[in-house]
């Protein structure tokens, strides 16, 4: 018989046991209802109210008692590096310029590989490597999407005209 859940728990300091985990990419994380596959073989019906990014970590609560805790999958990626921190400002301006899904964090940028930014970040002075690890990048404005706990983010986009 499926497991349901139909609410998130980020983490917290107390973590608790989880019965089993799946594993999913970070364009497989931003869910509402969708038929999870288990490690184990088993499945959950995951059937939340508005749709929820999953960070690595997360817990599904399960109807009926326990957890499925997220874990996020490891990913082909580019590790862009910067000569300081201004460089790193102006490189993740770039990205963003594009549109592009990025996890920024000290002295590194984690971007999906597509070999014609790697060209253009290199041409920027960006140092690139190629990188297998977990993908937690940031969500935008333009992508919504709450995280933990049923939250939804409002989208949208705000310009200061004043």
């Amino acid at each position: 018989m499926p497991y349901r859940s139909t609410e998130v728990l980020s983490p917290g300091p107390a973590d608790k046991a989880a019965l089993h985990s799946v594993t999913l990419a970070h364009d497989e994380r931003h869910l509402r209802r969708k038929l999870l596959h288990l490690e184990n073989e088993d499945v959950v019906m995951l059937d939340l109210k508005q749709p929820v990014t999953l960070a690595d970590g997360d817990l599904l609560v399960l109807e009926g008692g326990g957890y499925i805790r997220i874990k996020a999958a490891d990913e082909a990626l580019y590790e862009v590096r910067a000569r300081d921190d201004v460089h790193l400002i102006e490189l993740a301006w770039h990205l963003g310029n594009r549109h592009l899904t990025a996890a920024i964090e000290a002295g590194r940028i984690l971007i999906a590989r597509d070999p014609v930014i790697c060209a253009m970040l290199e041409g920027l002075g960006a140092t690139v490597g190629e990188v297998t690890e977990p993908f937690q990048p940031l969500r935008g404005a333009y992508h919504g999407g709450g995280h933990g706990h049923g939250s939804h983010g409002h989208g949208g986009h705000h310009h200061d005209h004043g």
